[in-house]
Parts: C-alpha cells; sequence; structure tokens
C-alpha cells in the first residue's frame, strides 16, 4: 500500500499498523465477501472523541473516548448482508467477512474464493485538513475556553443569571476497501461549541442558545469567534424578555437567512434522497422534471464545500462529494445517492452516503443543503409584509417524510406589520407540508448564509452533521401556531 503522506498514510498507521492489517488480509476478505454480489466493501473507522462541559463557571463533565471497528456489507439485487466487529486483528476480519458470506449462501458456501488485489488508492481532496481537531492542548487550555464564555456572558448583560457552555471534538479516520475500487481513506477533524445562557428581569427569565463549529481543533475558536456566538446567545435570550404572545393563523413568514434554512432540509430534504425515491415513500417520487416551487428557487446539496461540517472528502462509500442540484429554478432536477440505491434505479451515486459509523448501514444522506441566492433586496421583502411573522432563529421540528407535513418551533421570531417588526413573539410554530411551501415562496434575498455550524440530522437513528442555509425567503399561506394575546 502506498505510504505517502496524506489520509491514506494515517489511515495506514492508525487502523492497517495497530490491528496488523495488510492488503493481502483485506483483500482475502474482500473476496468472501464479494463473490456473486453487486456491491462488497469494508469500512475501517478509528475515532477519538474529547468533551468538556462547563455550568455556571465550574466543570461539570469531561470525557475521552476511543473506539474502533469495521463494516462488512455485500449487496445483491437490493437484498444486503452486514456484519460489523470492534475486533480489527486479521482474524477476526475474516471472520466478520466470513459471517457475511454465510447470510447470502447459495449453495458453494464450501468454497473459498480467492482474494482481490486492491488498487492504488485514490488521489485526496483538499476540502479540510489533516490536523487533528484533538490537538496537544491539555485540559487546562480546553476549559479556558469555556471559562471565557461564561465571562463573556455575564459581561454583557447584568440580568444573565445562568451560562451553560460545552465543547466536543472528534477526530474520524475512515479507510474503505471496495471489490471495484480499491482503497480510499479520509481524516475528519471536527470541533463544537455550545452555549446555552438564561437571563432574568423582574421575575420573567428567557433562554438563549447558539453555538459554532468546524473541521478544525481549538486554534479555530478564535476570540472574536467566541465572543460573536456569546453575544448572539445573550441576545436571543434578552430578545426573549420582551417577547409577547405569538399570533395564530395563517399569514406570511418571512425566514431570516442560515439556520432557518433548517425547515426545508428537513421538510424537502429528506424526500430527495435516493430510497425514499426508490421506495416511493416520498412526496417528490417519480417527479423528475416536474415543477415543484415557482422560478427563481433553487435547492442545491454540496458536500464539497471547503471546511463545513456537511461536508465529505470521500462519502462513506469512498465517492467524492459533489454539487448536486436537487431544484433548479423551481423544477425538480435531481435526487441525492449513494451506490446502493442508485444501482437499483440505474443512476449514480451523487457522493451523499453516510453513516454514524462502522457498526451501521450507509445511507442516502444530506451534507450542506441549502436554498440558493435570488434577486430580492431583504428589507424589500420585510417591507412588503402587511402582517406577519419574521422567524429569526428556529428550535426543534417534527416532520413526517411520506407526506411532507411538519411544525417547527422559533427561538427568535417578531411581529411584522406594515413592513416593520413590531416587538418580538414567543410560541411561535410555524406548521405545513414541504411541497407545499415551496410553493407559497414568493420572494427570495440575495443574501445566502449558511448556518454557523450547529446543524444535526437524524435519519433511522444515526446522527449526523450536517449544514443548512438559505437567504431571506418570504413564504405566503403558513400557518402559524402559538397562544393568542
Amino acid at each position: 500500500m502506498n505510504g505517502g503522506a496524506g489520509a491514506m498514510a494515517v489511515a495506514e498507521r492508525e487502523i492497517l499498523a495497530a490491528a496488523g492489517l495488510n492488503a493481502t488480509v483485506i483483500g482475502q476478505a474482500l473476496g468472501l465477501l464479494a463473490a456473486d454480489t453487486d456491491l462488497a466493501d469494508l469500512y475501517f473507522q478509528s475515532r477519538r472523541e474529547r468533551s468538556w462541559r462547563l455550568e455556571d463557571g465550574k466543570v461539570s463533565a469531561g470525557g475521552f473516548a476511543m473506539s474502533s471497528g469495521v463494516g462488512a456489507r455485500a449487496a445483491r439485487e437490493g437484498r444486503v448482508a452486514f456484519a460489523h466487529s470492534a475486533d480489527l486483528r486479521p482474524h477476526a476480519l475474516i471472520e466478520t467477512a466470513q459471517a457475511v458470506r454465510s447470510m447470502r449462501r447459495h449453495g458453494d458456501a464450501a468454497r473459498t474464493p480467492a482474494g482481490i488485489a486492491l488498487d492504488a488508492p485514490r488521489p485526496e481532496h483538499r476540502l479540510y485538513g489533516l490536523d487533528p481537531a484533538i490537538g496537544g492542548e491539555n485540559a487546562a487550555a480546553w476549559i479556558a475556553v469555556l471559562r471565557r464564555v461564561d465571562t463573556l456572558a455575564r459581561e454583557s448583560h447584568c440580568g444573565v443569571i445562568r451560562v451553560e457552555a460545552g465543547l466536543r471534538a472528534v477526530d474520524d479516520v475512515i479507510l474503505i476497501a471496495e471489490a471495484d475500487r480499491g482503497l480510499a481513506a479520509d481524516v475528519r477533524p471536527l470541533l463544537r461549541l455550545s452555549i446555552r445562557v438564561v437571563v432574568e428581569r423582574l421575575g420573567r427569565r428567557a433562554v438563549g442558545a447558539a453555538g459554532i463549529g468546524g473541521r478544525h481543533g481549538l486554534s479555530g475558536l478564535t476570540d472574536a469567534v467566541i465572543a460573536a456566538a456569546v453575544a448572539r446567545a445573550v441576545g436571543i435570550a434578552t430578545t426573549g424578555l420582551d417577547a409577547l404572545p405569538a399570533p395564530v393563523g395563517t399569514m406570511p413568514v418571512v425566514l431570516a437567512p442560515g439556520y432557518p434554512g433548517v425547515l426545508f432540509h428537513e421538510a424537502v430534504g429528506h424526500g430527495l434522497e435516493g430510497d425514499f425515491h426508490r421506495k416511493r415513500l416520498s412526496a417528490f417520487a417519480g417527479r423528475i422534471g416536474e415543477r415543484i416551487a415557482p422560478p427563481g428557487v433553487t435547492v442545491i446539496d454540496d458536500g464539497s464545500l471547503p471546511g463545513r461540517l456537511g461536508s465529505v472528502g470521500i462519502d462513506d462509500e469512498g465517492t467524492p462529494g459533489e454539487r448536486t442540484v436537487l431544484v433548479e429554478d423551481g423544477m425538480l432536477a435531481g435526487v441525492m445517492q449513494d451506490r446502493l440505491n442508485a444501482g437499483l434505479m440505474n443512476a449514480r451515486s451523487t457522493g451523499n452516503a453516510r453513516r454514524q459509523s462502522y457498526a451501521q448501514l450507509p445511507l442516502p444522506r444530506m451534507t450542506n443543503t441549502f436554498l440558493a441566492a435570488g434577486t430580492d433586496d431583504p428589507a424589500d421583502i420585510l417591507a412588503s409584509v402587511d402582517r406577519g411573522i419574521y422567524a429569526v432563529e428556529m428550535g426543534g421540528g417534527q416532520v413526517d417524510i411520506v407526506t411532507g407535513r411538519f411544525n417547527f418551533t422559533t427561538t427568535e421570531a417578531w411581529l411584522i406589520e406594515k413592513g416593520r417588526l413590531v416587538h418580538p413573539v414567543e410560541g411561535a410554530t410555524l406548521i405545513g407540508v414541504g411541497h407545499e411551501a415551496l410553493r407559497g415562496i414568493t420572494m427570495v434575498g440575495n443574501d445566502l448564509a449558511l448556518d454557523p455550524g450547529v446543524a444535526l440530522c437524524g435519519k433511522h437513528g444515526q446522527q449526523l452533521d450536517v449544514s443548512v442555509g438559505q437567504p431571506t425567503l418570504r413564504i405566503d399561506g403558513m400557518m402559524v401556531g402559538g397562544r393568542a394575546a
């Protein structure tokens, strides 16, 4: 195998050398998997994770964990056999492959297939660096960042009565061996800072939360970056102190740029994943080439954006991340695919195969999904609304993938009257159906922004880091739930 610089060298050192594996053993295991299959692969993973948590100036939790293992998969005509093992030693790898083979016996189980010669590793990407998120800093350096958050929050507003802050760093090293494409490797650093503050005034309390994330270590958390995140959390909380009950009814809703794009991620994006299309469980199934949104509405999934949490130099089947246009100028243009579903649909993978760990199967998943910028001035969008809601920050939500029905809470929202922001509101919930919300878009701003690195996505029990985004949008005819004034 190639011992040169880059992700492959890291994978060889941290996965193969540590377990005593080599190309011959991996080829033997692949040979067992690949006999009479459409798709066969091995997914090796080594993960290190470190976390610290501070509550009101005191360290409340801290931890360090390491894990490693391999997932073995073989598929034919849509039927998948899968096994995984936390033991990476050569004999255990062969036993894992034999377990998968035993699930697929066709009368030739006694025959020992020949091993597979692995091709040279593929070229490596430049979307993020190889430097680990968990560097050589001692515990004091990590805790100092959290104490800085606590100090900044309390100094920024006299009403802050509680501050919680957490740091989580993950270093993932993966190696993928495929029967038909050889070897591919990736090194994926990740760091997240989460902040939650509680403010009080005259007996009333409000909560604000914010965070940042990126594919870097502590060095990426500059003073300016930390200060901006703290200011955002405190700003949401202090705005909430003045909030009045949200109105209810059907009205125009303006979504702010950035994280509010999570609404379309959930309500539309999942319906454009290949497995839901193949099984015809999506409201968009079979509608490629049809108009599903007004002209000017374009939705993109792009796993090749440098430095974003959803980016994949290679996905979890070894396919490079790429830009996939899902909706183009209102027309349904594409679907996100992994190799398995693409093969069954006579299509190609778009680099969207993702998995939470070696112990789970890859699924077609979103990476960085956003509604592209339009031409409208954001100020004109607000000015166009006689009475409605301006949703600045989103909270949790629920989505039915089959029907597209959704409801999302807001954590910061304002009442719009005569084109002006009148006062903040609390309890506003946005209710609708994904494809109907798309059709309801009447204005698209020119201020596209992605979230600051806080988005997570769940599917079939697997949670992954993603990015979401959008420009300022006006959506007409949206149902707003809340408490009547």
